[in-house]
């Protein structure tokens, strides 16, 4: 695990044809601790996604400091599940986690292991396409898993699943951390997702450039985040401010 202190000073994004710059971020400053799961909050377009591509390097046109805490930026462990679960359509599941360990036995059980851990050991020589939407996010978890994250970056990963699949997919979710612990910053449109899985949830608001509306500390139970009338009197004091 990992903490990290963020200092966005000025990014935008270069005039295109008649379409002038943006602006979307001016003097953003965030700290987070590190084992913390925080979920950054907003609508479709506010600056989110560009958050998290600024703080895995992915987007280094910006003004400013990403610092990880007691960690050198080359040790730290990161990974990323992007809205689509992005594995390599001519590798098999097992082959896909496999791209992203050392080579040799050990790496191939530990690749079992997590496919086993996720429910997938029986799809471990399958092609992605022969899946449904739900066991490739399953897959992609487990490549993220596989590489002991210390920072894990999550980008809407459950967008697009009918609810009944997205709530065990944040279950275990759940699950695989409390195994496996890292700090998680998390993406979503959804404030009933933000506070069935946050600890912290950053409320950004637009127009450009990004506002901070709310930082929500979530303090719930475990069985408290399954109570629907505990995450609904939360997300109205969330969205009262």
């Amino acid at each position: 695990m990992t903490a990290l202190n963020i200092e966005i000073l000025c990014k935008s994004f270069p005039a295109v044809g008649a379409a002038p710059s943006l602006l979307i971020y001016r003097d953003f400053h965030l700290s987070v601790e590190a084992g913390s799961f925080l979920c950054l909050l907003g609508p479709s377009g506010v600056g989110k996604t560009t958050l998290l591509n600024m703080v895995a390097g992915l987007d280094r046109d910006f003004e400013g400091h990403i610092n990880f805490v007691d960690k050198a930026p080359a040790a730290v462990r990161l990974a990323y599940v992007f809205q689509s679960p992005r594995l390599l359509p001519w590798r098999t599941l097992l082959e896909n986690l496999l791209l992203v360990l050392p080579p040799g036995e050990e790496a191939r059980e530990e690749a079992h292991r997590l496919l086993q851990e996720l429910g997938l050991a029986e799809a471990a020589e399958v092609y992605p396409e022969r899946l449904s939407l739900g066991m490739q996010r399953r897959a992609a978890l487990a490549r993220a898993f596989a590489v002991k994250p210390d920072l894990l970056l999550m980008d809407e990963p459950f967008v697009s699943l009918d609810e009944p699949t997205a709530d065990r997919l944040r279950d275990l979710l759940h699950r695989l951390l409390k195994r496996h612990p890292a700090t998680v910053l998390f993406v979503t449109h959804d404030s009933r997702e933000a506070i069935r899985l946050a600890d912290r949830i950053l409320l950004l608001e637009g127009p450009a450039p990004v506002r901070v509306r709310r930082d929500m500390t979530i303090n719930l139970a475990e069985e408290e985040r399954r109570s629907e009338s505990q995450i609904e009197a939360l997300r109205q004091q969330l969205l009262s401010c």
